[in-house]
């Protein structure tokens, strides 16, 4: 794919949340395109309110950086490169892993997707399926 578009926002959340279902574990799930904008979100029933947020600031820090939260999580602690970085943008980076770059067949980064609501792990394993889904089309 060369965009983020609502039908593929779709395709994400249906594969995240199906992943999520799975893990038994309610999630909110954030997908932004280029430029940051929200394309596609969706609150499971019972979804953290705090997951909310931390979903869609997930997937912006994601698209911001142009890597997964995991990695800016090793990048920003004390010693490393971006030490400091979750208090810039006014504190919407964040530093724990949930948050994926969507690329094109090139590999440029063309959006993000953000996943909240239980384990770090369960975070990612369910916001890795929503990247799997868009990598398929």
């Amino acid at each position: 794919m060369t965009e983020v578009t609502l039908e593929a926002a779709k395709e994400i959340i249906a594969a995240a949340e199906k992943k999520a279902d799975e893990v038994q574990v309610p999630m909110c799930i954030a997908v932004l395109d280029e430029g940051a904008n929200l394309v596609g979100f969706h609150r499971m029933d019972d979804a953290l309110l705090a997951s909310i947020d931390i979903a869609r600031n997930k997937a912006y820090s994601a698209i911001s950086l142009k890597m997964d939260t995991r990695a800016i999580h090793d990048a920003s602690q004390p010693g490393e490169p971006l030490y400091g970085i979750g208090n810039t943008n006014d504190g919407r980076i964040v530093t724990f892993g949930g948050g994926f770059p969507l690329r094109d067949g090139d590999g440029n980064v063309i959006g993000a997707v953000g996943v909240s609501g239980g384990s770090v792990d369960e975070d990612e394993e369910v916001a890795r399926a929503g990247v799997d889904a868009f990598d398929e089309d």
